[in-house]
């Protein structure tokens, strides 16, 4: 299998590729299951060493809305395309026609691409759970009307619509994976209106201040990298015949406070942990998260068998575990 991944040097992106590179086998376009032979990695950035030391890695750094870069990526003898590149919640509502140009008019082309090329690649698109927004109902149902409130939850709406309609006409073999607020994100915060709830772990585990720019009160749809790595694998390797004609799924999470985080960081961590968290209040990111919804009932997700997280106090101890190397030294 040749498989493509867009944002390929952000932290899923590289952790999606070590995970194609270790698996034994993937299932293909045709519903085979073969070995990875091939991952090419585009981002705007290098990824580590050991990617791109890697034999069966090719790197591509550029603009992802430069068409010929993307043909590049993506040649007839692709099978699969993990579409996870974008500019990010605020970042989108900051600069409107970049978001647009990468959040919606590169997904066009690569859906495109793909079907200039005839051979039915599976598509794998990143959505967002801020497709949902405004008015909403207490609990989110996998068919509630999509009605975002941000232009990046607008342009992944679009980006949904547009894989089941490719997939529909025989384009490609798309499957769209609206993501919870993924947390513990390791590195530093981006512009993502979500950036602090990674923080205000991350940090203070770390020995320094986070702020947080929301309330206490403030509830958020949340998943671990672990969960949505599993996830993305899962979501590949299904069927056609099982995503029937509705080609997008809310991935499973938990709906938490922020006062909840911050309480499953003290039974982690500490008390002297917890409390560097500092409360700085922002109104424009507290607008942006009060539009996204708290609770979904993802009841496709569990039917097609997606995994699920147990509880805060586990997505804590694993970030430990897997970016810390389970040191807690720092405490």
């Amino acid at each position: 299998m040749n498989i493509t991944i867009t944002g390929g040097s952000g932290f899923l992106g590289q952790k999606l590729a070590h995970r194609l590179l270790d698996a034994n086998a993937w299932s293909d376009s045709k519903g085979n299951f073969s070995k990875v032979e091939h991952i090419t990695l585009l981002d705007v950035v290098n990824p580590s060493k050991e990617l791109a030391d890697n034999p069966r890695v090719t790197i591509l750094t550029g603009d992802i809305t430069e068409t010929s870069l993307l043909e590049k990526a993506i040649p007839i003898t692709t099978d699969s395309i993990f579409h996870l590149a974008a500019v990010v919640s605020a970042g989108a509502e900051e600069d409107f026609d970049l978001g647009m140009s990468v959040n919606l008019d590169a997904t066009r082309t690569i859906l495109d691409i793909c079907r200039r090329h005839g051979t039915q690649p599976k598509v794998i698109f990143a959505s967002s759970c801020a497709a949902f927004g405004g008015d909403m109902p207490s609990v989110i149902e996998d068919m509630t009307a999509r009605t975002p409130q941000t232009s990046y939850g607008t342009q992944k709406v679009v980006g949904e619509l547009l894989v089941n309609d490719y997939s529909r006409r025989g384009f490609v073999d798309g499957r769209a994976l609206r993501f919870p607020t993924v947390v513990v994100r390791p590195g530093k915060p981006n512009k993502a209106a979500s950036t602090f709830a990674s923080s205000i772990i991350r940090e203070p585990l770390q020995g320094h201040s986070a702020i947080c720019p929301v309330s206490r009160e403030s509830k958020m749809f949340l998943a671990s990298p672990r969960s949505i790595i599993e996830n993305i694998v899962r979501a590949h390797n299904i069927s056609a015949d099982d995503w029937g004609p509705s080609r997008e799924v809310t991935l499973p999470g938990f709906s938490m406070s922020i006062s909840g985080m911050e309480e499953a960081l003290r039974n982690v961590a500490g008390n002297s942990v917890a409390d560097r968290i500092k409360w700085q209040p922002d109104p424009f990111i507290q607008k942006i998260v009060d539009g996204w919804p708290p609770v979904f009932n993802t009841e496709k997700a569990s039917a097609l068998g997606f995994v699920k997280d147990s509880s805060m106090e586990d997505v804590i101890n694993a970030f430990i575990e897997d970016e810390l190397d389970g040191s807690k030294a720092a405490i």
